[in-house]
């Protein structure tokens, strides 16, 4: 008996394509199905939370799950990446570089958001730089006529933001966290304010009007809150 996004707590959100809002953080993960593939957009905040979710991706997928995204090396959607060994993984060039010289700070980052310490030593110690980095825009064919469109939009919430945008009916645009639906985006350290509101514009004339947008965290948006967003930052940040 062929499982149900719904059933494992996943929202299914077009033919093929779901995501699962985690508990905690309230961080997003996606799931987009080719043939004999499938695509995860983040994988969690810890290589426990990882491997419950590449569990519950292969019931759906009805195999492995042979490709990763990571949207930004934020410790809430990268600390899992360890428990999908075996899958390519692409993030937006950069994200290497964060990961073999900036993992103290990830891991300190992850503690003081309440991880517990020996949750977050396993995700660094295991922590490894994705295959495949992103500059521009990247077209992964997942078999079965399923395409994804992995795009390099940043910098803003980081200097190494992806997105990912899934043709369909409609058109789903995994937006990281340059978009944040259940609290105000978060700027760290890290952040390139500048950049950001520019950054927005670009995932908005990828998925253009009609598109589902699914925030880092919180519920899925369309253009309009997108572009709402957008001008906040721009007025919070001083940029036109």
């Amino acid at each position: 008996m062929t499982v149900t996004w719904e059933e494992l707590g996943w929202e299914r959100l077009a033919a093929g394509v779901g995501r699962c809002r985690l508990p905690g953080w309230d961080c997003t993960v996606g799931l987009v199905l080719g043939e004999g593939t499938a695509l995860m957009v983040d994988a969690g905040s810890s290589v426990a939370e990882g491997a419950r979710l590449r569990a519950q991706a292969e019931e759906l997928a009805g195999g492995r799950v042979t490709h990763l995204a990571l949207t930004h090396p934020h410790f809430d959607h990268v600390f899992g990446a360890a428990a999908l060994a075996g899958a390519e993984v692409y993030a937006a060039v950069g994200v290497d570089v964060v990961f073999a010289y900036e993992r103290e700070e990830l891991r300190l980052d992850a503690i003081r958001n309440g991880l517990p310490v020996a949750n977050a030593d396993e995700a660094v110690d295991a922590l490894a730089p994705p295959r495949h980095p992103v500059s521009g825009e990247w077209t992964l064919n997942l078999g079965g006529g399923r395409q994804a469109l992995l795009a390099n939009v940043g910098p803003g919430h980081t200097a190494h933001d992806l997105v990912v945008l899934v043709p369909g009916d409609p058109e789903v645009v995994f937006c990281g966290d340059l978009v944040e639906e259940s609290g105000e985006p978060q700027a760290g350290p890290d952040a390139v304010p500048s950049r950001w509101p520019d950054a927005v514009d670009r995932l908005l004339a990828l998925g253009g009007e009609d598109a589902a947008y699914v925030p880092g965290h919180g519920a899925v948006v369309d253009a309009a809150f997108v572009r709402r967003q957008r001008d906040e930052l721009a007025r919070r940040f001083g940029v036109s």
